[in-house]
């Protein structure tokens, strides 16, 4: 069963402290104790708690750490068929954001304990930032706040049937998050199943990160976010540090093996083929409407798109990574975590929200 908007928010501040009391609970859901009592009977009714002592399921123990980009989303959208060179009709809406800070909020509403290091400025939009992403569930608290560079923002522009015309990314601030400002941030690495990194942060920062996740034995997941960013990713490959697994689309591919690569799924395997040798287990490849492509040393898949009436494509690879990691943490195999995941691109894209408010397990689990 769903959860309510309600019980969602109760089970976020649970996942955040355990070990509140009801009166502790009541006030930070601005609630009454008896009301509380009544979500938590209805989360154990519907096993999002195992019990009155607040106890979680084992895969909403197991915490995941994001460390990547985190920015204000400005969405235009045409109201007629796009006409270039020229002033568009249109709307525009402002929302949290950014890669990383997507992927957090998606495994937070999938019932995931997760943490989210990033950096934005000391500034009003890094403040509603914060404060918009915390009430979510997600863990802020290794969040870098910066005086020398402003919040990030993310601008894209949207046809009249919500595909994706062209996005500028001002990402600037990503620069703050330095090896040594990661290294004071280190505690809270601490106990993490799985770190999600992606390709906002600056490639000697990206490259650390690895380093320490080798160290404590953490497994890591790189999302390139584009073309141009996804080759920070070479520098850690070349110091002989891989993630566990990378997830970018054919263009990222190819950037990634320093050469061109076709879309076939035998000019796709073979690029795998060349990340694999450098340490890669899983390279998930996304085609968007033609679906993905799951590659380890010794399988090659393919997987279609979940069919989807498409109200804005904006977050959906967001939603497939976060699903994809929630899966994993539930014991499900990387064909099938690509499955979930597959199911909650169709949920996002068919939502106005780069990241749906509804979205949980047995929604994803009921579209599949």
């Amino acid at each position: 069963m769903k959860l309510t908007p309600r019980e969602q928010e109760l089970l976020a501040l649970i996942r955040q402290a355990p070990l509140s009391s009801p009166e502790e609970l009541a006030r930070r859901l601005g609630s009454t104790r008896a009301a509380v009592n009544v979500h938590v009977s209805n989360l154990i009714r519907k096993g999002a708690l195992l019990g009155r002592g607040y106890l979680l399921p084992a895969s909403q123990q197991q915490r995941v750490v994001v460390i990547g980009g985190a920015n204000m989303d400005f969405k235009s959208r045409t109201l007629g068929a796009a006409i270039p060179t020229t002033s568009n009709p249109g709307t525009t809406q402002q929302a949290v954001g950014g890669v990383g800070r997507n992927i957090a909020e998606n495994l937070a509403r999938l019932g995931i304990s997760v943490s989210l290091i990033s950096a934005v400025g000391r500034d009003a939009l890094g403040d509603i930032l914060l404060s918009e992403t915390e009430k979510t569930g997600v863990d802020v608290r290794g969040v870098l706040r910066s005086t020398n560079a402003s919040t990030g923002t993310y601008t894209a522009v949207l046809d009249h049937e919500g595909e994706l015309l062209v996005a500028v990314a001002a990402m600037g601030v990503m620069d703050e998050l330095t090896p040594a400002a990661l290294q004071e941030r280190r505690a809270h690495l601490s106990g993490a199943a799985w770190i999600v990194t992606d390709g906002n942060l600056p490639a000697d920062t990206l490259s650390r990160v690895l380093d320490l996740a080798a160290q404590a034995d953490i497994k890591t997941i790189f999302e390139p976010v584009s073309v141009p960013k996804a080759t920070r990713l070479l520098p850690a490959l070349n110091a002989g540090f891989s993630p566990h697994a990378v997830t970018p689309n054919v263009d990222e591919l190819a950037a990634l093996v320093g050469r061109e690569v076709e879309g076939t799924d035998a000019a796709i395997r073979a690029a795998a083929l060349e990340l694999h040798a450098r340490g890669i287990e899983l390279v998930w490849v996304r085609r968007g409407q033609q679906g993905s492509l799951l590659s380890t040393p010794t399988a090659f898949q393919s997987f279609p798109a979940r069919p989807a009436q498409v109200v804005d494509v904006t977050g959906a690879g967001d939603a497939m990574l976060a699903a994809f990691i929630a899966a994993l943490l539930d014991d499900r195999t990387p064909a099938q975590a690509v499955q979930f995941a597959h199911a909650a691109a169709a949920l996002t894209i068919e939502s106005p929200f780069t990241v749906r408010p509804d979205l949980s397990r047995q929604a994803v689990q009921e579209r599949q």
